[in-house]
């Protein structure tokens, strides 16, 4: 019997002191290190204050002071149907909107909420926000004017 004890502690030792090799697994591996910063990530994606879309807004400058009355009216819209995919200051479907008129022109923001089908087509800067959010397309919702300036408006506010 203690020959046998003394065999099994044997072989225990002499294996765990072996070199452990692990081969290669075939089939799916995922790497959940994140190497992208965020400059890496929006490099693809142009700031451009002279761009005013594609779209019937041009040379769109807003008053120095905020139209509250035009903003709670925005705010009503955006609530309803632009927080299924935006947030003021997080990334979700779509980009966070809070300083947008930092990146982005005035008439350039009321195109995109007018008209994303065209800009989405022909604007170089739609195109790239598009391939950054995974070829999510910003919807049409069909807003009068008065409904874009007013949403517009709203986003001043963030």
């Amino acid at each position: 019997m203690k020959k046998l004890l003394y065999v099994f502690a044997l072989t225990a030792l002499i294996s765990s002191c072996g070199e452990k090799k692990e081969g290669k697994k075939d089939g799916f591996e995922m790497n959940r290190t994140k190497t992208e910063t965020k400059a890496a990530a929006n490099e693809g994606v142009p700031v451009d204050m002279d761009n005013d879309g594609v779209g019937p807004y041009k040379n769109i400058k807003f008053s120095k002071d905020i139209n509250t009355e035009l903003a709670a009216v925005g705010e009503a819209k955006y609530s309803a149907i632009c927080t299924a995919c935006h947030m003021a200051e997080q990334r979700m479907i779509g980009p966070a909107l809070k300083g947008v008129y930092d990146r982005r022109s005035p008439a350039w923001v009321m195109n995109m909420i007018k008209n994303p089908d065209g800009m989405l087509k022909e604007d170089p800067i739609a195109k790239a926000l598009l391939k950054e959010y995974n070829n999510a397309i910003m919807l049409n919702q069909n807003l009068t004017d008065e409904e874009t300036k007013a949403v517009a408006e709203y986003l001043r506010t963030l």
